[in-house]
């Protein structure tokens, strides 16, 4: 992964700015580097010099091309201030040297552009009951950490009050929450990452005060009660990044943080209520992660005017994808500061915040079912159009009531880079907002007071024509399938399921069925009886662990069978059923055949092999189903890289220094995920990954595993995917095949590091069953991101594709061209991708063959950026 480019111009600072210049140089920090065009200046990513995995953390790549003397950005038009970015930009190093409260205070110095009438929303607190019904807290929890060193000592769940915590509104619980959080022999602090400690953290109702950060540890689900949520109060004297820190910065380490944020997987947070309105300064979650993550259901309360003016429900500096949904801000100055490489957001609601949304920096970012209410401004994206930070923005089924500025935009006719600030607007209600785009001076760019169906600014390209520089409406915009949108006229959405409703005796354990969950044993039979076993109104309760799976486990579609994991309980295909990679066969079979109707829903769990198994396909989905009943949340597949799978570095190193063939031990599977063609689905926050560096043992190097395939998609609909993304398989990432009405976003993909040693010719040879690509057709012979082929109707709101090495070499990085071609469309129709962003492909879309559209002429802050491709 890429880090974000550093933000900077030339020009005398503002008061608050030099007293982080001055701050900075008291403990000789170096300030951001000054170049105005130093967005569009790619320094080669360096790698981890610890892990020799993914890129660089921003501090490394920010810090490599810092220089003195320090110049600071222009002062903005008067109308603008409120939108200043000039204090974001020193954000990782000076937030190291000068103290978080100190960063927190610099960072909100925000004047009002239109004050706002409204009423503020208040957030009411209920007093905590003594006890909850809610299921998680009543379920008898018997999971084990199978690979844990000492697995029978080991605690997966933890009740903070069983560690002291009081909830009543008075005791600090700081010590005892993190106490909680910490026990046992857990991945903290330059642990880089460990699936063998994992822990569910429950917080029952109750107001639980705290006065520095509750670290979250690596593998780790906070998880409130979903009847009566508990709220986290800081105290007025809170000192810290964020009341929840999952990225602490160390002290002292110029900038370094607990964990590498690209590789900051598996955590969630869920059903809290963080309340910072005290403080003078304060974050309510600093949420530096990755993929395989997710906050849902929080609500973030903060002072209102100027007592809020430093504080922030959300404060994300990097990363590099992730999921969040049903989120409430109220108050603040920002409710949710955002940075990361690509990611999902979906039900987000502001009420009076200063700034619903500042948007920092991004590859991509697709927004989703947003509403701000009372808020100055609702998203602003905007910096000096000579050196944008932001890449693309996809703002869609949204609503502003009486938020005078809609969207706050410094893209130009001259921006640079040239496609960064790329904005699509999509079915957006903005009747309560003046004006519903601006530009960097104050201009209205569109007017509010309507609704706007679709509107795009930036680069488009239309099958068989050449790009244009568009902003404005979008003309003879494709009329949407109503198979994929709701009663509202919205695309379709439905959040994970928590069950709150259902009695605890309604969950049945998969250990009291019979399986161990212990790594070794074959719990194939215990799972098939599990299935075989539930009631109307059961469901399975799969308690953590590593099940062993030998034999195919069909869900029957007309059971209506629902799977919820104890965080990320586990599957492992393994054994002769799925060795043959020329007659593959599913691990998990959701209804017997193709269009079997009926309902299905499974999350927190992980699906992966032990050991090679290339004839395995890791989940056929065959089910047909009402929008929505047949499900995936936070469910993902993961081939190789930790304990138990037998796939890892200590026998899967990479070798980039000799020419070689594919290591027969380190065959990962035949395909990951097939939805067939007479299914349909909803997959949100899903992670299909081939591992490219080893998650568990100390060397945490990178290492090859080879996947045939990621996701094949034949359905014809209605599916949808939200948050998802797939990595690392030897042929394809996404392949559409004779598939309709698919609506998805935001995607991400990389290819393989190790290819072309060896190329995509093996292990997996072409299968036609599977529709596999010829790739002795392709020039590079390297994997695809997405292919659409026999198509039609394909929706794509955010897509990032990356290709960052050759045999794990990155020299290609700065040229741009690590594979020639990424994505083909191929023979398809109403094939529609909003926001697309490629690195180092030559082509960001190919067809016959030929090029579409070139990464040198759509170039943004680190990848090429389309508003519009449009296949008709």
């Amino acid at each position: 992964m890429k880090p974000p480019q550093c933000n900077s111009s030339a020009a005398e600072p503002d008061a608050a700015a030099q007293r982080l210049h001055n701050a900075a140089h008291v403990v000789d920090i170096k300030c951001p580097c000054i170049d105005p065009h130093c967005n569009s200046i790619e320094p080669e990513p360096q790698l981890h010099t610890d892990h020799q995995k993914r890129e660089t953390s921003t501090r490394a790549n920010i810090l490599s091309t810092w220089r003195e003397p320090c110049k600071f950005p222009p002062p903005l038009p008067q109308q603008h201030q409120l939108l200043a970015r000039t204090l974001f930009d020193y954000t990782t190093a000076i937030m190291v040297a000068i103290g978080v409260s100190a960063l927190l205070l610099a960072l909100s110095t925000l004047s009002s552009v239109v004050p706002s009438s409204a009423a503020p929303v208040a957030q009411a607190e209920t007093p905590a009951k003594a006890e909850s019904s809610y299921w998680v807290a009543n379920v008898k929890h018997q999971g084990v950490a199978a690979f844990n060193p000492t697995p029978a000592d080991y605690k997966v769940w933890r009740n903070i009050k069983d560690y002291g915590a009081k909830g009543d509104g008075t005791t600090d619980d700081t010590v005892a929450i993190n106490k909680a959080v910490s026990d046992g022999s857990r991945c903290g602090e330059k642990c880089d990452s460990s699936t063998t400690s994992p822990a569910l953290v429950y917080f029952p109702p109750g107001t639980y005060m705290v006065s520095e950060p509750i670290i979250q540890y690596y593998y780790t689900s906070f998880v409130g009660d979903a009847l009566q949520m508990p709220t986290l109060k800081a105290t007025a004297n809170f000192e810290g990044m964020g009341l929840i820190d999952a990225d602490p910065y160390i002290p002292g380490a110029d900038g370094a943080n607990w964990f590498t944020n690209q590789n900051n997987f598996y955590r969630q947070i869920r059903n809290m209520i963080i309340d910072i309105s005290a403080p003078e300064a304060a974050a309510g979650i600093h949420w530096q992660v990755s993929q395989a993550t997710s906050i849902q259901n929080v609500v973030f309360n903060m002072a209102k005017g100027a007592k809020g003016a430093n504080q922030k429900g959300i404060f994300q500096d990097n990363g590099s994808g992730g999921f969040m949904s049903d989120l409430v801000f109220n108050g603040g100055a920002v409710g949710a500061f955002l940075g990361s490489q690509q990611f999902t957001t979906r039900n987000m609601t502001f009420n009076d915040c200063d700034v619903g949304i500042y948007m920092n920096w991004n590859w991509l970012w697709t927004m989703k079912s947003n509403t701000f209410n009372n808020c100055k401004v609702g998203l602003d994206m905007a910096n000096a159009p000579e050196n944008q930070t932001v890449g693309s923005v996809i703002l869609m089924d949204s609503k502003f009531v009486n938020t005078p500025i809609g969207v706050n935009s410094s893209f130009a006719t001259d921006s640079i880079p040239m496609t960064g600030g790329t904005l699509i607007i999509d079915n957006v209600d903005f009747a309560g907002s003046k004006t519903a785009v601006q530009d960097f001076k104050g201009a209205s760019i569109l007017a509010g007071g309507k609704t706007v169906s679709s509107w795009a600014q930036g680069h488009a390209v239309a099958a068989g024509s050449e790009k244009t520089r568009v902003q404005g409406d979008v003309v003879d915009a494709p009329k949407k399938p109503e198979s994929l949108l709701g009663k509202d006229g919205r695309f379709f959405e439905r959040s994970k399921p928590q069950y709150e409703t259902v009695e605890a005796s309604k969950f049945k354990s998969l250990k009291d069925a019979g399986a161990k969950g212990d790594g070794k044993t074959d719990d194939t039979a215990a799972i098939k009886k599990a299935i075989a076993d539930l009631q109307d109104g059961e469901i399975l309760f799969a308690d953590h662990g590593s099940y062993i799976v030998s034999d195919t486990i069909t869900i029957p579609a007309a059971k209506n069978v629902k799977i919820v994991g104890e965080i990320y309980s586990t599957f492992l295909a393994t054994g002769e059923k799925f060795g043959d990679m020329e007659n593959p066969v599913p691990v998990w079979q959701v209804g017997e055949k193709s269009g079997d109707k009926g309902a299905f829903e499974m999350s927190d769990c992980i699906i992966g092999t032990q050991g090679p198994a290339p004839g395995a396909i890791l989940m056929e989905w065959n089910i047909n189903a009402a929008p929505g009943e047949a499900a995936l949340w936070d469910t993902h597949f993961r081939v190789g890289g930790y304990e138990g799978t037998k796939l890892q570095a200590s026998n899967c190193e990479k070798n980039p220094n000799s020419t070689h063939t594919a290591n027969p031990e380190c065959i990962g599977s035949f395909m990951q995920l097939h939805v067939t063609k007479q299914s349909n689905g909803y997959f949100e926050n899903v992670w299909l990954w081939t591992a490219d560096h080893e998650l568990d043992q100390a060397s945490h190097s990178q290492i090859d595993i080879y996947n045939g395939r990621g996701m094949l998609v034949e359905s014809q609909g209605p599916v949808w995917f939200y948050g998802t993304a797939s990595e690392h398989s030897q042929l394809y990432q996404y392949q559409f095949q004779g598939a309709k009405d698919i609506f998805y976003g935001a995607i991400q993909t990389e290819t393989p590091y190790y290819q072309p040693n060896p190329d995509a010719m093996v292990p997996f040879k072409t299968n036609e069953k599977y529709f596999d690509p010829d790739m002795s057709k392709k020039s590079d012979k390297t994997a695809w991101a997405v292919r659409v082929v026999d198509s039609s109707s394909i929706w794509s709101y955010g897509a990032g594709t990356y290709s960052f090495f050759q045999n794990y070499g990155q020299k290609c990085v700065t040229g741009q061209n690590c594979q020639t071609d990424i994505n083909e469309v191929e023979n398809s129709t109403n094939v529609n991708f909003f926001g697309l962003s490629s690195k180092a492909s030559v082509n960001m879309i190919t067809s016959g063959g030929k090029g579409l559209a070139t990464d040198k002429d759509n170039r943004s802050n680190f990848c090429s950026t389309l508003a519009i491709f449009a296949q008709p």
